[in-house]
């Protein structure tokens, strides 16, 4: 039996804080899982963003920042891997090597869509820019589900008949309409639970896509106290596993030797000031 961690959704700005990476590729080199899945949304993306064009925020957006934000956070989350294995000195086989899999979010997919609209975009753009497979991830397309020990994996999964995310607010729901254990992001939500079969075996869910340290503006002041953190999955087996929730919070207070809002508050303060959740975290 292997271990998984999963990480949700970054989505990675030009002005996000991403200490937390460092943090999370830091507890991934101390845990040591057989196994790491990224949920999509790892870049934001928002240059080619739809919703705001023509809005005042829309001004200054730039696609090569970014990419460049995107490559900068990747080596953030990946380099305490680097040099944990640089400083082994051990034989090329025996390095710390987890699988690595990364499933493509729509916010990556916005590259995409530039080119299919604008086809003179081809070969300028490219999903590769974003340089995932540089650091060994196994990138896999925008809604292609990928199963691993028994657990399918995809940024989201949509109804067969709509095409379109499955919603509502029950786990249970969503397990009895797929019918098979899976892990997404996407929605800021924390949403776990099980269902048994009537064959004795189990199949488990997890809907979690928030792992930044910022606030989100489209969802305003009442929306953004969402869980943000990772997954440890333990035992992973025919879709089962023993599931640990790991906060940024403790992340922080773990390498930081602080609170998330105390870390916040004193690194950065433009964000701090304006982030219902780092309120909510220090009272």
């Amino acid at each position: 039996m292997r271990t998984h961690i999963y990480i949700p959704d970054t989505q990675i700005t030009p002005d996000s804080p991403t200490d937390h990476l460092t943090w999370i590729g830091k507890y991934i080199v101390e845990q040591k899982p057989d196994v790491v899945v990224m949920a999509g949304d790892f870049a934001d993306m928002e240059s080619l963003s739809s919703y705001d064009r023509g809005k005042r925020q829309f001004e200054g957006r730039r696609y090569n920042k970014d990419i460049q934000c995107a490559r900068e956070g990747m080596q953030r989350l990946m380099s305490p891997l680097q040099e944990y294995n640089a400083t082994r000195k051990v034989q090329k086989e025996k390095m710390y090597r987890p699988e690595l899999h990364l499933t493509l979010g729509n916010h990556e997919y916005r590259i995409q869509r530039a080119i299919d609209h604008q086809p003179e975009l081809d070969g300028v753009l490219s999903m590769s820019d974003l340089g995932y497979e540089d650091w060994g991830w196994s990138v896999h397309p925008f809604l292609k589900p990928v199963e691993i020990d028994g657990v399918t994996y995809a940024h989201y999964f949509a109804n067969p008949q709509s095409g379109r995310p499955y919603g509502g607010s029950s786990i249970d729901s969503r397990l009895k309409n797929m019918g098979f254990s899976f892990t997404m992001g996407h929605q800021q939500v924390y949403m776990t639970g099980e269902r048994p079969l009537n064959n004795g075996q189990r199949i488990r869910g997890l809907v979690w896509g928030a792992c930044y340290l910022h606030d989100e503006d489209y969802r305003g002041w009442q929306s953004n106290s969402e869980r943000r953190g990772i997954a440890v999955k333990h035992e992973v087996r025919n879709g089962m596993y023993d599931l640990m929730e790991v906060s940024l919070d403790f992340l922080c207070r773990k390498y930081e030797g602080c609170y998330v809002w105390e870390f916040m508050r004193d690194n950065h303060p433009e964000v701090y000031e304006y982030s219902t959740w780092m309120k909510a975290q220090s009272s």
